[in-house]
């Protein structure tokens, strides 16, 4: 069986992360049950790991790897931004930027759940 892992990297301060983080772990969760259920039948195991950063690794939270690799290398036409967050502001006590991509010429700061299905459809070819 293939398999394919996805990984969500976000700010952890105390159990709480960000808005747009938490916005897009729920995306990640719900799209990977789903595929999970899909791609089983043509042998390929979907697997989810969350890894929870500290302050000090900001700088990569809101970042999703599909077997090691970030999501905007596996779209067409994203890049990755950052982009001021008042939530991971508020967590940390000081102003932030976060992770965000750009796809189609629009600023995401939560990933939507279109394109993580999309990569991750893209890596494991089962969908």
């Amino acid at each position: 069986m293939k398999k394919i892992t996805v990984e969500w990297c976000h700010l952890d301060k105390e159990g709480k992360t960000c808005d747009r983080c938490a916005e897009t772990g729920q995306g990640i969760a719900e799209t990977v049950q789903r595929l999970q259920v899909e791609c089983r039948a043509k042998g390929v195991e979907i697997l989810f790991t969350e890894t929870k950063l500290s302050e000090a690794q900001i700088d990569q939270s809101n970042l999703i790897l599909i077997n090691g690799k970030p999501i905007e290398t596996v779209l067409p036409r994203t890049t990755v931004s950052k982009s001021s967050c008042c939530s991971c502001g508020e967590l940390t006590g000081q102003e932030e930027s976060c992770r965000s991509i750009i796809r189609h010429g629009q600023v995401h700061e939560a990933i939507p759940r279109e394109f993580i299905r999309e990569a991750i459809c893209r890596v494991a070819g089962c969908c």
